[in-house]
Protein backbone atom coordinates (compact mmCIF):
# COMPACT_ATOMS: atom_id res chain seq x y z
CA UNK A 1 0.00 0.00 0.00
CA UNK A 2 1.70 3.39 -0.89
CA UNK A 3 1.65 6.22 1.46
CA UNK A 4 -1.40 7.87 -0.67
CA UNK A 5 -3.33 5.04 -0.74
CA UNK A 6 -3.22 4.58 3.09
CA UNK A 7 -3.65 8.90 3.38
CA UNK A 8 -6.78 8.45 1.45
CA UNK A 9 -8.00 5.03 3.40
CA UNK A 10 -7.47 6.93 6.47
CA UNK A 11 -10.33 9.60 5.66
CA UNK A 12 -13.64 9.43 6.25
CA UNK A 13 -15.78 7.76 3.89
CA UNK A 14 -18.33 9.24 1.81
CA UNK A 15 -21.95 8.54 1.25
CA UNK A 16 -21.98 4.75 1.00
CA UNK A 17 -24.88 4.17 2.67
CA UNK A 18 -27.12 5.68 0.62
CA UNK A 19 -28.42 4.46 -2.93
CA UNK A 20 -30.04 7.45 -3.31
CA UNK A 21 -29.39 11.70 -2.76
CA UNK A 22 -32.48 12.24 -1.29
CA UNK A 23 -35.36 10.72 0.86
CA UNK A 24 -36.47 7.87 -1.03
CA UNK A 25 -37.66 4.38 -0.78
CA UNK A 26 -37.41 1.67 -3.59
CA UNK A 27 -40.96 1.27 -4.04
CA UNK A 28 -41.51 5.14 -4.55
CA UNK A 29 -38.19 4.84 -6.53
CA UNK A 30 -39.91 2.28 -8.96
CA UNK A 31 -42.98 3.94 -9.09
CA UNK A 32 -41.84 7.23 -10.44
CA UNK A 33 -39.60 4.87 -13.22
CA UNK A 34 -42.96 3.45 -14.01
CA UNK A 35 -44.19 6.59 -14.83
CA UNK A 36 -41.48 8.02 -16.61
CA UNK A 37 -41.08 5.51 -18.79
CA UNK A 38 -44.69 5.15 -20.11
CA UNK A 39 -44.03 8.54 -21.32
CA UNK A 40 -41.17 6.87 -23.89
CA UNK A 41 -38.45 9.34 -23.34
CA UNK A 42 -35.39 9.94 -25.95
CA UNK A 43 -33.95 12.45 -23.32
CA UNK A 44 -32.75 12.54 -19.79
CA UNK A 45 -31.61 15.52 -18.31
CA UNK A 46 -30.76 15.65 -14.52
CA UNK A 47 -29.48 18.24 -12.78
CA UNK A 48 -27.55 18.19 -9.81
CA UNK A 49 -27.54 14.90 -10.54
CA UNK A 50 -25.15 13.71 -8.10
CA UNK A 51 -24.25 9.77 -9.27
CA UNK A 52 -27.88 9.89 -10.94
CA UNK A 53 -29.10 6.83 -9.82
CA UNK A 54 -32.59 7.85 -10.65
CA UNK A 55 -31.54 8.41 -14.13
CA UNK A 56 -29.57 5.54 -14.72
CA UNK A 57 -32.55 3.24 -13.40
CA UNK A 58 -35.15 5.27 -16.20
CA UNK A 59 -32.37 4.40 -19.00
CA UNK A 60 -32.24 1.11 -18.09
CA UNK A 61 -35.84 0.88 -18.05
CA UNK A 62 -36.11 3.02 -21.67
CA UNK A 63 -33.45 1.15 -24.13
CA UNK A 64 -33.97 3.80 -26.84
CA UNK A 65 -33.37 6.98 -24.09
CA UNK A 66 -30.40 8.91 -23.46
CA UNK A 67 -29.13 10.91 -20.31
CA UNK A 68 -27.00 13.88 -19.62
CA UNK A 69 -26.18 14.90 -15.71
CA UNK A 70 -24.77 17.57 -14.43
CA UNK A 71 -23.37 18.49 -11.38
CA UNK A 72 -20.10 19.89 -9.66
CA UNK A 73 -19.06 17.25 -7.15
CA UNK A 74 -16.54 15.09 -9.51
CA UNK A 75 -16.30 12.22 -6.89
CA UNK A 76 -19.98 11.83 -7.23
CA UNK A 77 -20.24 11.90 -11.27
CA UNK A 78 -17.27 9.35 -11.11
CA UNK A 79 -19.33 7.18 -8.86
CA UNK A 80 -22.06 7.67 -11.79
CA UNK A 81 -19.88 6.59 -14.37
CA UNK A 82 -18.78 3.48 -12.52
CA UNK A 83 -22.62 2.62 -11.97
CA UNK A 84 -23.31 3.49 -15.55
CA UNK A 85 -20.35 1.15 -17.03
CA UNK A 86 -21.63 -1.30 -14.38
CA UNK A 87 -25.07 -1.44 -15.71
CA UNK A 88 -24.08 -1.52 -19.42
CA UNK A 89 -25.07 2.32 -19.83
CA UNK A 90 -22.12 3.90 -20.82
CA UNK A 91 -22.90 4.79 -24.17
CA UNK A 92 -26.20 5.86 -23.43
CA UNK A 93 -25.54 8.75 -20.44
CA UNK A 94 -22.87 11.50 -20.24
CA UNK A 95 -22.00 12.64 -16.93
CA UNK A 96 -20.60 16.67 -16.72
CA UNK A 97 -18.86 18.73 -14.52
CA UNK A 98 -20.77 21.81 -15.08
CA UNK A 99 -22.95 24.60 -13.41
CA UNK A 100 -26.61 23.62 -14.57
CA UNK A 101 -27.46 27.87 -14.15
CA UNK A 102 -28.08 29.09 -17.87
CA UNK A 103 -26.93 25.60 -19.22
CA UNK A 104 -27.68 24.94 -22.78
CA UNK A 105 -28.78 21.29 -22.42
CA UNK A 106 -32.65 20.33 -23.03
CA UNK A 107 -35.46 20.61 -24.14
CA UNK A 108 -35.26 16.72 -22.79
CA UNK A 109 -38.26 14.45 -22.42
CA UNK A 110 -37.98 14.30 -18.95
CA UNK A 111 -36.05 16.58 -16.73
CA UNK A 112 -34.85 15.69 -13.19
CA UNK A 113 -34.44 18.19 -10.54
CA UNK A 114 -34.28 16.76 -7.36
CA UNK A 115 -33.12 18.72 -4.15
CA UNK A 116 -31.54 21.01 -6.97
CA UNK A 117 -33.87 23.67 -7.66
CA UNK A 118 -31.32 25.88 -6.24
CA UNK A 119 -28.65 24.83 -9.01
CA UNK A 120 -31.11 26.90 -11.54
CA UNK A 121 -31.46 29.73 -9.47
CA UNK A 122 -31.74 30.68 -5.62
CA UNK A 123 -35.03 32.32 -6.53
CA UNK A 124 -37.30 28.95 -6.80
CA UNK A 125 -40.12 30.88 -9.16
CA UNK A 126 -37.20 31.80 -11.61
CA UNK A 127 -36.03 28.13 -10.96
CA UNK A 128 -39.66 26.89 -11.82
CA UNK A 129 -39.38 28.82 -15.22
CA UNK A 130 -36.28 27.02 -16.52
CA UNK A 131 -38.00 24.06 -15.96
CA UNK A 132 -40.46 24.97 -18.28
CA UNK A 133 -37.15 26.00 -20.48
CA UNK A 134 -35.49 22.75 -20.17
CA UNK A 135 -38.70 20.76 -20.69
CA UNK A 136 -39.89 19.23 -23.85
CA UNK A 137 -43.40 20.05 -24.93
CA UNK A 138 -45.29 16.55 -23.64
CA UNK A 139 -42.22 15.98 -21.82
CA UNK A 140 -42.41 15.23 -17.55
CA UNK A 141 -40.30 17.02 -14.90
CA UNK A 142 -39.79 15.56 -11.82
CA UNK A 143 -39.05 17.90 -9.05
CA UNK A 144 -38.08 17.60 -5.77
CA UNK A 145 -38.23 20.16 -3.42
CA UNK A 146 -39.05 20.77 0.58
CA UNK A 147 -41.84 22.13 2.01
CA UNK A 148 -42.86 23.36 5.13
CA UNK A 149 -45.44 20.54 7.15
CA UNK A 150 -45.82 23.47 9.66
CA UNK A 151 -44.25 26.98 10.04
CA UNK A 152 -41.29 26.35 12.19
CA UNK A 153 -40.50 28.57 15.56
CA UNK A 154 -37.91 31.09 15.55
CA UNK A 155 -35.96 28.60 18.19
CA UNK A 156 -36.31 25.94 16.11
CA UNK A 157 -35.13 27.92 12.84
CA UNK A 158 -31.74 28.70 15.12
CA UNK A 159 -30.66 25.05 15.55
CA UNK A 160 -31.70 23.98 11.56
CA UNK A 161 -29.06 25.26 8.80
CA UNK A 162 -27.11 28.47 9.22
CA UNK A 163 -29.36 31.14 8.49
CA UNK A 164 -32.52 29.44 8.40
CA UNK A 165 -36.11 31.20 7.43
CA UNK A 166 -39.67 30.37 7.09
CA UNK A 167 -39.24 32.14 4.00
CA UNK A 168 -36.41 29.57 2.62
CA UNK A 169 -39.93 27.18 2.03
CA UNK A 170 -43.17 27.32 1.12
CA UNK A 171 -46.05 25.10 2.31
CA UNK A 172 -47.21 22.31 -0.37
CA UNK A 173 -50.39 23.92 -1.42
CA UNK A 174 -48.33 27.29 -2.23
CA UNK A 175 -45.80 25.26 -3.84
CA UNK A 176 -48.01 23.39 -6.37
CA UNK A 177 -49.63 26.98 -7.44
CA UNK A 178 -45.94 27.89 -8.19
CA UNK A 179 -45.82 24.91 -10.33
CA UNK A 180 -48.87 25.50 -12.13
CA UNK A 181 -47.83 29.51 -12.67
CA UNK A 182 -44.70 28.63 -14.05
CA UNK A 183 -46.37 26.83 -16.80
CA UNK A 184 -47.15 23.18 -15.25
CA UNK A 185 -50.16 20.80 -14.42
CA UNK A 186 -49.25 18.31 -11.43
CA UNK A 187 -49.60 14.89 -12.99
CA UNK A 188 -48.45 13.02 -9.88
CA UNK A 189 -48.13 14.41 -6.23
CA UNK A 190 -46.35 12.14 -3.39
CA UNK A 191 -44.66 13.59 -0.12
CA UNK A 192 -42.12 11.25 1.95
CA UNK A 193 -42.64 9.33 4.92
CA UNK A 194 -41.01 9.73 8.15
CA UNK A 195 -39.16 6.65 7.45
CA UNK A 196 -38.01 7.79 4.31
CA UNK A 197 -36.51 10.70 6.07
CA UNK A 198 -34.89 8.96 8.86
CA UNK A 199 -33.22 6.15 6.41
CA UNK A 200 -31.90 8.92 4.36
CA UNK A 201 -30.24 10.96 7.33
CA UNK A 202 -29.41 8.74 8.69
CA UNK A 203 -27.95 7.29 5.91
CA UNK A 204 -26.14 10.50 5.29
CA UNK A 205 -24.43 10.50 8.60
CA UNK A 206 -23.38 6.55 8.90
CA UNK A 207 -20.65 6.53 7.43
CA UNK A 208 -18.55 9.17 9.04
CA UNK A 209 -20.58 8.39 12.41
CA UNK A 210 -18.49 5.05 12.35
CA UNK A 211 -15.36 6.45 11.15
CA UNK A 212 -15.11 8.72 14.03
CA UNK A 213 -16.15 6.16 16.81
CA UNK A 214 -13.27 4.17 15.62
CA UNK A 215 -10.67 7.59 15.02
CA UNK A 216 -11.43 9.87 18.08
CA UNK A 217 -7.65 11.38 17.87
CA UNK A 218 -7.41 11.81 13.96
CA UNK A 219 -6.26 14.72 12.53
CA UNK A 220 -9.69 15.23 10.78
CA UNK A 221 -11.67 14.16 13.86
CA UNK A 222 -12.41 17.32 15.75
CA UNK A 223 -13.73 18.98 12.15
CA UNK A 224 -15.85 15.88 11.14
CA UNK A 225 -17.30 15.85 14.38
CA UNK A 226 -18.47 19.59 14.27
CA UNK A 227 -20.23 18.62 11.09
CA UNK A 228 -22.06 15.42 12.47
CA UNK A 229 -23.17 17.27 15.31
CA UNK A 230 -24.64 20.45 13.72
CA UNK A 231 -26.29 18.43 10.79
CA UNK A 232 -27.69 15.85 13.51
CA UNK A 233 -29.11 18.95 15.54
CA UNK A 234 -30.62 20.35 12.44
CA UNK A 235 -32.51 17.20 11.06
CA UNK A 236 -33.63 16.10 14.12
CA UNK A 237 -35.00 19.64 14.90
CA UNK A 238 -36.82 19.98 11.09
CA UNK A 239 -37.62 15.98 11.74
CA UNK A 240 -41.60 16.62 11.07
CA UNK A 241 -41.56 20.00 10.32
CA UNK A 242 -39.59 19.88 6.92
CA UNK A 243 -41.22 17.53 4.21
CA UNK A 244 -40.43 16.68 0.75
CA UNK A 245 -42.34 16.40 -2.45
CA UNK A 246 -41.73 14.19 -5.75
CA UNK A 247 -44.46 16.21 -8.20
CA UNK A 248 -44.23 15.21 -11.78
CA UNK A 249 -44.97 17.90 -13.99
CA UNK A 250 -46.44 18.10 -17.20
CA UNK A 251 -45.72 21.25 -18.97
CA UNK A 252 -48.92 23.27 -20.66
CA UNK A 253 -48.26 24.16 -24.79
CA UNK A 254 -46.86 27.45 -25.07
Amino acid sequence: MTTDTAAHDSLPPRLTRLTFHGPLSEARAAGMVSRLAATNPGSVFDIGCGWGELMLRLLDAVPQARGVGVDLNAEDLERGRRGAEARGLAGRVEFVEDSAAGTGYGPADVVLCLGASHALSDDFVTALRELRRLVADGGRVLLGEGYWQRTPTDAELARMWPGAAAADHHDLAGLVDLAVEAGFRPEWTETTSLEEWEEFESGYQADKEVWLAANPEHPLAAETRESLDTHRTAWLTYRGILGYTYLTLVPTTH
